[in-house]
């Protein structure tokens, strides 16, 4: 079971999926080139590290040292992994 099992680990779901407190890192973003860009600016960059403080209609991220409120309408357009080893 060991690669099946930690392969589910790893596989991509968007921000609003992920639990509060849990800590992913951020796998792709599925948006127009400049809603991209802005958070990107946010420190919503490819392989960076966010911890997810809350959830609901608009989210907390721990994010480059920083806290980050977005809406769950653009939560739902990062893609993320889990890396402390949930699913």
């Amino acid at each position: 079971m060991g690669m099946k099992g930690s392969a589910k680990n790893h596989l991509p779901v968007d921000l609003t999926q992920v639990g509060s407190g849990a800590e992913v890192r951020v796998r792709s973003l599925e948006c127009a080139p400049g809603t991209c860009q802005r958070l990107r600016e946010m420190g919503f960059c490819e392989n960076a590290l966010v911890r997810k403080i809350r959830g609901g209609a608009d989210l907390v991220c721990w994010v480059c040292g920083t806290r980050v409120a977005l809406s769950a309408r653009l939560a739902k357009q990062i893609l993320v992994e889990h890396v402390d080893g949930r699913s």
